[in-house]
């Protein structure tokens, strides 16, 4: 297999020519896992993970998750509903250009078995600053040039580069950068979308705001603060006190126990207990590190509520994306237009939610709350790759980080095949920046620091109970030491 110069160190152990097993099935034992060549990652200087690094997912094996997303849905679902959200707009005579790079976009994805990855084409009038332009197109030169090298197709190389590269040429074709075309200068294919979802997440979250203003300032109350932030409105609120401000902590405890039947694996002990620490030292800084808008991102605001009311936090950080991509992750845009909505809702129909707002606001307002957008969050890379700015901000800073949703999960791990069971510390806390707690739902055929007898059960279960969100992790770790 031919490679250029390693220049990733997800690449120590790939081998695009694997067949992978179904995910219902625990993957090979460790000993027939191959060790990386060095402790360390030799792209940036990171510790890596403690174990043997596994091969990475692919797109080549039909029935999987991954083969499906991109030779089928991706097109056929996704960029096809982009296409019908945006058609006015990308029919106008300014987004000619845009249209034919899109439908190429798509002819590609077509034929994704047979068409090679190409570079990234950056504008000669893109409206970021140049050092900004130089570092992204170095770091995606990077990351494409081992496959493009290898003559990789979209289903050939990892499913982990081709998804994320996917969204990036989404960027690409419309011209998102290019400030000599103002209509398509920072226009957001995915804005109808995503506003869809903040509109129809109003009434749900109603209900949740009322239950996380009356959280008690205890390990309870985070851990019920973090089960919203991962269950959201499969949360079950029926048992949930009239008097929660002075109700018994055994009523929030059956309320978190009836949370937890589809958890395979549950660290909320160690969050609880690290949330308590930063309690009583009075000055945590904690970062979310955000997954979607949408009704999802209203949890994470309410998580990040819980924590600043409830002096765990003295400040959070929201590290959002640089970009849109898969379509409804959160930009820092679609945090502000978040905390404008609910603060317009009216007091008289939406109370708790326009409360909510009101405060959301005000914790931006005094500097309790901040965003941070960055493009690493838009790209490939396994997080023991993470920039060496990025990184050390992260190390110094951050007391706590709590990873949100599927994909940020499956570059926690690389997005590679590792054994259920392998603890959480040993793939992740073992390198991470900071202390570090994922809430995940399962949303890929990727997953590590599972109970095994509860993935028995899961399977058990649910066929498709690797993929469907029904199932859940809380997994925390402690940080590179």
């Amino acid at each position: 297999m031919k490679i250029s110069s390693i220049s990733l160190c997800v690449l120590l152990s790939l081998e695009t020519t694997s067949a992978f097993a179904p995910a219902q099935k625990i993957t090979p034992s460790l000993t027939t896992m191959r060790s990386s060549a060095a402790s360390t990652c030799p792209k940036t200087g990171n510790p890596l993970p403690n174990l043997p690094i596994p091969d990475p997912l692919l797109s080549l094996t039909p029935g999987t998750w991954a083969y499906d997303t991109m030779s089928r849905r991706l097109n056929e679902d996704i960029l096809q509903r982009t296409y019908e959200e945006n058609e006015e707009a990308f029919n106008s005579p300014s987004f000619a250009k845009a249209l034919e790079r899109f439908n190429q976009l798509r002819s590609e994805l077509n034929d994704a078995a047979n068409t090679k990855l190409r570079h990234l084409q950056f504008e000669s009038t893109d409206g970021r600053s140049a050092d900004v332009v130089a570092r992204e197109e170095a770091e995606w030169r990077s990351i494409l040039q081992p496959f493009i090298d290898n003559g990789d197709s979209w289903l050939s190389a990892p499913w982990l580069v081709t998804e994320f590269y996917a969204y990036r040429r989404l960027i690409e074709a419309i011209g998102y950068y290019d400030k000599s075309n103002p209509d398509t200068y920072l226009y957001d294919p995915f804005l109808k979308a995503k506003r869809a979802g903040l509109d129809s997440s109003v009434k749900s979250a109603e209900n949740m705001l009322e239950k996380v203003a009356s959280l008690p300032n205890t390990k309870e109350g985070v851990a019920l603060a973090a089960a919203f932030a991962l269950w959201g409105n499969k949360m079950d609120l029926s048992i949930w006190p009239a008097d929660a401000e002075n109700s018994s902590l055994d009523v929030f405890a059956k309320i978190l126990h009836a949370a937890d039947d589809n958890l395979l694996h549950d660290d909320t002990d160690l969050l609880t207990e690290r949330c308590e620490m930063l309690r009583e030292r009075g000055d945590g800084k904690i970062d979310i590190i955000v997954d979607n808008a949408g009704f999802e991102l209203v949890t994470d605001l309410a998580l990040a509520d819980h924590l600043i009311s409830s002096g765990v936090a003295q400040v959070v950080t929201f590290q959002l994306k640089g970009h849109p991509t898969f379509v409804s992750d959160a930009l820092e845009k679609d945090l502000f237009e978040t905390v404008a909505h609910y603060s317009a809702l009216s007091p008289d129909s939406f109370p708790n939610a326009h409360a909510a707002g009101l405060r959301w606001q005000k914790y931006l307002d005094e500097g309790k709350w901040i965003c941070h957008e960055d493009n690493f969050w838009c790209q490939p890379s396994a997080m023991w790759e993470m920039p060496n700015s990025l990184r050390a901000d992260l190390a110094e800073r951050c007391d706590l980080a709590f990873v949100k949703g599927d994909a940020n999960y499956r570059r926690l791990l690389g997005d590679r095949y590792w054994d259920y069971s392998v603890p959480f510390q040993d793939v992740v806390g073992c390198y991470f920046p900071c202390p570090v707690c994922s809430l995940r739902t399962l949303k890929a055929e990727v997953g590590c620091g599972m109970d095994r007898e509860q993935v028995e059960r899961a399977k058990a279960l649910d066929n498709e109970w690797m993929v469907n969100g029904r199932f859940g992790v809380v997994q925390v770790g402690t940080g590179a030491e």
